[in-house]
């Protein structure tokens, strides 16, 4: 969980920054990019977990 907070607080910085500053926008794209990256790392764990069988 602390892996997912760390990308989104990252992809949240980066696209705030590439926002507000001119010229900035391939900082935007990279941004949102580290958001989708960061969804769907969640998904993935989430997935996994949920397939493991019960012990016993």
């Amino acid at each position: 969980m602390v892996v997912f907070l760390v990308l989104l607080g990252s992809a949240a910085a980066l696209v705030v920054i590439g926002a507000v500053v001119d010229g900035m926008l391939y900082l935007l794209s990279v941004g949102v990019l580290l958001a989708v990256v960061a969804v769907l790392y969640l998904l993935v764990r989430s997935v996994s977990r949920s397939r493991r069988r019960p012990a016993g």
